[in-house]
């Protein structure tokens, strides 16, 4: 017996979980090191790209992104999409080991709440339609609805890295975390279509002449070029065990939304599946509430404060004007 499609889809959706999970924490080390010898990524420094550690993590990223877009060809995305669960646990576990990056047991209620809400809203998430061509997934890209969500996606994007990166970055994960979830959100509907292309064309039924085809692979590519970007100053600003849940529960959420918005499958809802996506959304909403009450209780380390004795005097701060300001974290040994 043949092996069915979702089967092929839950296989690859696990691999790229792996090597997505595994990801996270050699980039985390590349740009650790790269911060020791230059300007750190989350202040607009490029010097990572020297560094074969994130180059390395690189590498399994996107053998990991490959893996999931092949899952979506042949898995619907409310299968492939709750399996992303599983990079932050294995995140979590190497961030213990490789970065010695330790969450307080709150800080664990807060993973394992995102991730039971999240996976709660995507199985009684409505069931999408599987497009069987590209000009499907365009007539549905260019409903009144959906083009209103990508005008809505676009003009929150622009506002979070005009206005919100400048002054907030530094300090809300959700800044840099909500433009890579936006964007992925359009990405996973590029992917679906690209992927329909793929598996039609070699099927015999060729798609490459359809203009569709190029405009979903030149957004999917823009989507992710993003994506990468902000991830990069996500990982290099705040800690890698919190990054992975949230930046899960935000893409898992918006996913959700577009493919409900442009699919037009809410429809046919009972109550009790109504009622259960609300009580995942509650139950997401408090996993990150906790997980950031966790960070805030975690030592103040990343402005770099240094003390110093003069002559007996009690201690002065770097915060006095004669002094010098250290502000990499990485120059402190705990």
């Amino acid at each position: 017996m043949g092996v069915s499609d979702n089967t092929r889809g839950l296989i690859l959706a696990m691999v790229s979980s792996a090597f997505i999970g595994s990801s996270f924490i050699l980039k985390k080390k590349g740009l650790k090191r790269a911060a020791d010898s230059g300007t750190r990524a989350g202040v607009g420094g490029y010097t990572y790209l020297l560094e074969p550690l994130w180059w390395a993590g690189m590498v399994l990223m996107i053998v990991g992104e490959v893996a999931n877009f092949v899952a979506y060809v042949y898995a619907p995305a409310v299968l492939v999409t709750p399996l992303g669960a599983l990079s932050i646990i294995i995140s979590a576990i190497l961030a213990h080991f490789m970065l010695k990056e330790r969450l307080q047991k709150m800080g664990i209620l807060g993973c394992v709440s995102c991730i039971v809400g999240s996976v709660v809203i995507v199985i009684h998430a409505p069931q999408e339609h599987t497009p069987n061509s590209v000009q499907e997934i365009w007539a549905l890209a260019t409903q009144p609805a959906f083009l209103i969500y990508v005008a809505a996606t676009l003009s929150a994007v622009l506002a979070l890295i005009l206005y919100f990166e400048p002054r907030y970055g530094q300090r809300n994960i959700l800044v840099y975390l909500g433009i890579c979830s936006l964007m992925g959100s359009l990405t996973v509907v590029s992917i679906k279509a690209i992927g329909i292309a793929i598996k039609l064309t070699l099927e015999g039924i060729s798609q490459v002449a359809y203009p569709q085809t190029w405009f979903f692979i030149t957004v999917a590519a823009v989507c992710v070029i993003t994506q990468l970007n902000y991830l990069n100053k996500a990982l290099d600003t705040f800690n890698a065990a919190i990054v992975s849940p949230i930046y899960y529960v935000m893409f898992t959420t918006l996913t959700i939304s577009a493919s409900a918005i442009m699919f037009k499958d809410w429809s046919g809802q009972d109550a009790s599946s109504i009622a259960s996506e609300i009580c995942g959304f509650i139950t997401v909403l408090s996993g990150t509430i906790i997980l950031h009450a966790t960070r805030e209780q975690e030592p103040a380390t990343a402005s770099g404060t240094i003390t110093w004795y003069l002559s007996g005097d009690a201690m002065k701060g770097v915060e006095d004007e004669h002094f010098i300001t250290l502000h990499n974290s990485d120059y402190f040994q705990q």
